[in-house]
């Protein structure tokens, strides 16, 4: 019984970590309509920025975010206004963009570091014991972290007025340009807090991971994973497919096999979209990328 409670845990714990990086994945999917593979790379340009205010400007480990967050939005801001605006309508050329911001991104950061590895210094992380089971306050802090930005990022669209205006666009743009709404700028905004999202991520995996170039790939696999099982264009679908799957991988990694815990996952995951194509907090035709006409 102790045993399958750590596990559990475990897989909560890893479930907050996927469900931290897609739910600003699936924001920009659900309103954009762009698979922006870069998105893991977003993520690693945070852990370097993290990296860069604790080692250089002498920054607090989690202090570093009040840096990294605002320069990753109005990174967002630019990248979609330089690159992914001028190809609206164009939804293959936009995921044809993303790989390439990916390759640029991480081959960047490549020859500025050299391939070198680097982590975040940072002091000794405690652990906490949850029934029987100790849990690191990093791990803790990312889960709690997740969920209340699930439920922000829920109430913002819910609730307020500019939230109300994304959801707008996101079921009918050209209503919705009919209705005053100025859907160029809440596209760039949404791209913009898309990206602030990847840099909290960033900031508070920093800890928790060693450095390099191509770290956005161990996190984006899953992503696009929990995404499509979660329903595109849902937060909470973003929020509970992340848990799913860290569940699932946990278990499976340890009463199958290690090395078959990801096959494990995207069985489940295969076997899930062809029962309900749309995930499982998602609506019929959300799945359909670039179908819906562009305005």
């Amino acid at each position: 019984m102790e045993q399958f409670a750590s596990v559990l845990v475990a897989g909560f714990l890893l479930g907050g970590i996927y469900a931290m990086v897609s739910i600003g994945l699936n924001m920009v999917f659900g309103v954009l309509r762009i698979v922006n593979f870069a998105h893991g790379e977003l993520v690693m340009v945070a852990m370097y920025g993290t990296y860069l205010c604790t080692t250089y400007l002498g920054l607090p480990l989690y202090v570093t975010a009040v840096v990294v967050v605002p320069a990753l939005f109005v990174f967002g801001i630019v990248l979609h206004r330089c690159l992914f605006a001028p190809l609206q309508g164009q939804p293959n050329l936009q995921i044809f963009a993303t790989f390439g911001l990916l390759m640029v991104i991480q081959n960047s950061v490549l020859a500025l570091t050299r391939g070198q590895s680097y982590n975040v210094p940072h002091d000794h992380i405690p652990a906490v014991e949850i029934g029987s089971v100790f849990v690191g306050v990093d791990r803790l802090i990312i889960f709690c972290a997740a969920t209340v930005i699930a439920v922000i990022v829920t109430l913002f669209l819910r609730k307020t007025m500019a939230g109300k205006a994304v959801r707008a666009i996101t079921q009918d743009r050209a209503a919705a340009r009919l209705m005053g709404i100025n859907v160029e700028k809440a596209f760039t905004l949404t791209f913009g807090l898309g990206s602030a999202l990847a840099a909290v991520g960033g900031v508070l995996l920093a800890p928790a991971y060693g450095l390099s170039p191509t770290i956005g790939d161990h996190f984006i696999l899953a992503a696009f994973a929990v995404v499509v099982l979660g329903g595109l264009g849902s937060v909470p679908g973003a929020y509970f497919g992340g848990l799913m799957v860290g569940i699932i991988e946990s278990f499976a990694g340890y009463y199958v096999d290690p090395s078959l815990k990801q096959a494990i996952w995207f069985i489940i995951f295969i076997v899930a979209l062809i029962v309900r194509p749309a995930g499982l907090f998602g609506k019929a035709g959300a799945e359909e990328v670039g179908l819906r006409p562009q305005y």
